[in-house]
């Protein structure tokens, strides 16, 4: 699994059954693709699915793309074939397995056995393929814990918003709006900050997950907000206009980013011995200090994941 932060602002997925959008999701914006062969893929088209994705992880131009296929949950018959077909095929240009519905952290341990046989049995690196764990009802985010920590191939923890609002039986057929009836507050944010605690906590990402009203933009971005508010990394996109719109409000704005870059640079002058080794200091009219360092090491990580540079560069003080 690498160490190094992956950007996830945007989650685009793509279903395996079908070729025409394998090819173009190549050429999408997205920080990373998911090739599905759970949920959008009808049973009969399974073993097609998986074919299809094996020969575009192969043969595609992913650029700089997290490269992740969601296969079926423990609980069906295609869990086993999803994983060892495409990970056998295509587990050279694979970075991620994504697991959905889980409910354990026995589900996680079972599908990282899985990949270490299959890795070592082809000669591949074993434990650099990640997991990414979905969160979609009541039991599962109930073991959110035991779920992060199940494997050090866990890399998401993701909120899956429709299963979840069936199982603890929400009264609301519009997923991610708020459900009728509830006129203060979030009916999600219980569940979004249990999700963040635990990914936080772990050292994991929180992705949150689709907005299925795929032509409405403006209704995308303000649920979006939400989650990006309390800090999650990304979202999933179901449709290219939301790619740009999920990339931008999952970034830093560019003020942030180089007010956040400046403090850096500006702590780690002032405590040096050139600098004063002072613990606080002013930066303009701003007092700064190592709480104000660990808040921009925060911004300025999802700024150089997210490929920005910087404008506003701050000057060391002249001797």
């Amino acid at each position: 699994m690498s160490d190094v932060l992956r950007s996830r602002r945007s989650c685009m997925a793509v279903p395996g059954s079908n070729t025409r959008f394998l090819e173009k999701a190549q050429g999408l914006a997205a920080d990373q693709v998911f090739l599905d062969i759970e949920d959008s893929v009808a049973p009969i088209a399974k073993p097609e699915a998986r074919k299809n994705i094996v020969e575009v992880l192969n043969t595609g131009d992913w650029g700089n793309k997290v490269r992740t296929v969601r296969v079926n949950d423990w609980t069906t018959q295609w869990t086993y074939r999803d994983v060892i077909e495409v990970v056998e095929g295509a587990g050279a240009n694979l970075d991620c397995i994504m697991l959905p519905k889980v409910q354990t952290a026995a589900q996680i341990i079972a599908l990282d056995t899985l990949l270490t046989q299959i890795e070592t049995t082809m000669g591949y690196e074993v434990g650099r393929i990640g997991i990414e764990a979905q969160i979609e009802n009541a039991i599962g985010l109930i073991n959110v814990d035991e779920i992060a920590t199940a494997s050090p191939r866990v890399e998401t923890i993701i909120f899956g918003p429709a299963d979840f609002m069936a199982s603890i039986n929400m009264k609301s057929l519009v997923v991610g709006e708020q459900p009728p009836g509830y006129e203060e507050g979030d009916a999600y944010h219980y569940i979004l900050m249990r999700i963040l605690m635990a990914a936080r906590a772990y050292d994991k990402q929180a992705i949150d997950g689709p907005y299925l009203q795929v032509r409405d933009t403006d209704g995308f971005v303000k649920v979006a907000r939400r989650s990006a508010a309390l800090g999650f990394d990304g979202k999933w996109t179901l449709h290219p206009d939301q790619v740009e719109a999920a990339n931008e409000v999952y970034s830093p704005l560019q003020s942030d980013y180089d007010h956040a870059e400046n403090i850096l640079d500006a702590y780690d002058y002032f405590t040096s011995a050139e600098g004063g080794a002072k613990g606080a200091v002013m930066l303009g009219d701003e007092m700064i200090d190592e709480a104000s360092r660990k808040m921009a090491i925060v911004v300025s990580a999802k700024g150089r994941a997210a490929g920005m540079q910087r404008i506003d560069v701050w000057a060391k003080p002249e001797a």
